[in-house]
């Protein structure tokens, strides 16, 4: 914000045919979901570019180190995506996602920055709508209350299709706008300029502001134009 394993395996068989399904448990990936691709193995950054010394992996989970942090993105470009995966905050603690980011330049702008935030804490009390969790900063508030504790984990879903943004929190639909209006010129509820929100690309990344965060099975499909 800017004011900011151990693996089992279940078979399923019907006479001669069985299916394996293997799920591995706090490596940092999930079962098979048909189209989706695991972004982060649960045991190195490989694919990951930017400030990687910002981050480590733990018990495979992505931790964004506090004090440190940073841009860190994927190396591949998306376009229209389906993106899954799972967070967990420290009180009070502060990160983004950034999507259709260019490597340089800040992706609240520049791209779009999808807020990541303990925005129950007090020190955010006086925050604006567009800066509380989920929200595309500065552009499309996001509806609260959705968060689960501070601590526990939590599962998040954001699908981009064109201009239309949808953000799913925990089960709960908490953005489902579209950016079109500021593409043509609509004043943005911050105020400022976004020339990222006519980007149609860019890379995929967290935006780390010093907090600890823990992340996990970050996961991807591309979506059909």
């Amino acid at each position: 914000m800017r004011m900011l394993a151990n693996s089992w395996m279940t078979l399923l068989g019907r006479g001669a045919c069985a299916t394996a399904i293997v799920v591995a448990i706090g490596t940092g990936l999930r079962a098979e979901e048909p189209g989706f691709k695991a972004l982060f193995d649960g045991k190195t950054t490989q694919g990951w570019q930017g400030d990687v010394g910002g981050y480590e992996v733990k018990d495979g989970e992505l931790h964004c180190r506090k004090g440190a942090g940073g841009k860190l993105l994927t190396k591949e470009e998306f376009a229209d995506f389906d993106l899954k995966f799972e967070f967990r905050l420290t009180p009070g603690a502060n990160n983004g996602l950034g999507i259709r980011a260019p490597l340089d330049g800040d992706a609240a702008f520049a791209g779009m920055e999808l807020q990541i935030l303990d925005d129950g804490h007090e020190k955010y009390a006086g925050i604006a709508p567009y800066q509380s969790h989920g929200s595309v900063y500065g552009v499309l508030p996001a509806k609260r209350g959705a968060l689960k504790p501070t601590g526990e984990w939590n599962s998040q879903e954001v699908i981009a299709e064109g201009s239309k943004i949808k953000v799913i929190l925990n089960g709960t639909t908490i953005v489902d706008g579209d950016i079109a209006e500021f593409r043509d010129g609509q004043k943005t509820l911050d105020g400022q300029a976004h020339p990222g929100l006519k980007r149609t690309s860019g890379h995929l990344g967290f935006l780390g502001h010093g907090d600890e965060v823990h992340f996990r099975n970050i996961r991807v499909k591309p979506l059909a134009k």
